[in-house]
This record gives structure tokens, C-alpha cells and sequence, in this order.
């Protein structure tokens, strides 16, 4: 059986990654990080990895990977990544969805799930 082990994210800007998604999801480096490579765990508790990894491929014509992110209180938590350097993304949203789409500061797309 498989089971997630690292989900890597392709950016331009290692160091800003690092920055933005531990304090996102309370993460922290592994160890310590190189120029083009980090993997990040919880901080707390159990939890998959994220690796991130430099790539010369542009977020905005190239979907370098995806995130479902559930939250409790997903209009808190939109707001707060925002304050963390998101932005909303434009999409054409079905009728019902409980995700909104947002991008990181390196461009990359993420969604966030009401659950």
C-alpha cells in the first residue's frame, strides 16, 4: 500500500517557500536547508512532509503541484494566509463548492476546503 510520504512544491525562491509555508502550517525545517532543496515537517505531532524544491518553470504557464487544505473556519483561514502573502486566484467556481483558490507568494495554486 502507498501512503504520501513528501508532497513536493516546485519554486523559484527556496528561502521565501521555507518563510511562507512553515508559518502556514506550522511547519520547520527538517534539517538544514541547501539552496535548491528542503523537506519540512510539523512542528508538532505527526503529519506528512513537505518538500520544496527549486525549479526553473514559471507557476503561472507550468502547475508545478496542488494542495487541498481543510479547514474548520475556512474564511478565518483564507484571511490569515492572505495576511501571510496568498492572493486569490480568478476562477470559475461550480455551483456548491466549499474550496476557494488562492496562490502562494511564489504563484503557486492551492485550495482551501471547508470541512
Amino acid at each position: 500500500m502507498l501512503r504520501i510520504g513528501s508532497i513536493v512544491w516546485g519554486v523559484s525562491d527556496v528561502p521565501a517557500a521555507i518563510r511562507f509555508w512553515s508559518a502556514a502550517l506550522g511547519y520547520r525545517p527538517r534539517e538544514e536547508p541547501s539552496d535548491d532543496w528542503a523537506v519540512l515537517i510539523p512542528s508538532n505531532g505527526p503529519g506528512p512532509q513537505m518538500a520544496i524544491k527549486l525549479v526553473t518553470s514559471e507557476a503561472a504557464t507550468h502547475q508545478r503541484h496542488h494542495l487541498d487544505l481543510y479547514a474548520a473556519d475556512q474564511a478565518a483561514e483564507v484571511e490569515r494566509l492572505i495576511q501571510l502573502g496568498a492572493r486569490r486566484v480568478q476562477w470559475d467556481y461550480e455551483t456548491g463548492a466549499v474550496y476557494v483558490v488562492l496562490a502562494d507568494p511564489d504563484g503557486n495554486r492551492f485550495c482551501v476546503v471547508q470541512k
